[in-house]
């Protein structure tokens, strides 16, 4: 496979670059340092995987994804950072990000991305349920919704709006709950669903989302 690497920091991108380029079915074919210079690289080399720092000086790697999808709707990006957010790994979903993973857990990168090459949407670190804290979890490119799951009809509203990246003030005035209300449901939802954060609750939801 063929793969970008951008990322403002050069140690980072030579780092990446070396231990990529080291497995025998990868080739780094081109490196960038900022988000406008990731999209004109994609746009010039057209590699089969884009791995995108999120955070780069002059336009996010979020914003890149965005105008490199919107030239290649069939553009495969996995995004790098330091740590889990919220918002940054709801919007690399809905724009259709192949992958989400943590800079640290660097012996995980090649596999994750072998994973994406075979279809699949590959979390890691501290953003996957159930997580393994190495091995990226696979996403897979469908899912169903589970009639099994014990959530209740509020419940699940409140799910699919985390999901979306709407905090708790919006939360409450779309459903006409107080944030307190919110707030509880979202602990009955953890609870329940054995997961840790909203970062999760957004995961567990998208994986049920049909494709």
């Amino acid at each position: 496979m063929r793969v970008l690497i951008a990322d403002d920091d050069p140690i980072v991108v030579e780092s990446l670059a070396t231990i990529l380029g080291a497995q025998p079915d990868i080739e780094v074919v081109g490196t960038a340092s900022s988000g406008p210079e990731a999209q004109a690289r994609y746009l010039e080399l057209s590699p089969d995987i884009a791995l995108l720092d999120v955070r780069m000086p002059k336009g996010d790697g979020l914003a890149a994804g965005e105008a490199i999808m919107a030239a290649d709707p069939a553009a495969r990006l996995v995004y790098l950072t330091t740590f889990a957010d919220d918002d940054y790994l709801v919007r690399a979903l809905r724009l259709g990000a192949k992958g989400f993973l943590i800079k640290q857990e660097a012996r995980a990168i090649a596999p994750a991305l072998r994973e994406v090459m075979a279809g699949q949407t590959v979390l890691a670190g501290e953003v996957a349920p159930q997580d393994k804290r190495i091995r990226p979890q696979c996403l897979g490119t469908s899912a169903a919704p589970d009639p099994r799951t014990p959530l209740t009809e509020r419940e699940r509203a409140i799910v699919a709006l985390i999901a979306e990246g709407k905090d708790n003030r919006e939360i409450a005035s779309e459903l006409h709950l107080s944030e307190g209300t919110v707030r509880n449901h979202i602990s009955m939802v953890l609870a329940k669903l054995n997961l840790k954060n909203r970062t999760q609750i957004a995961v567990w939801s998208w994986r049920r989302r049909p494709r």
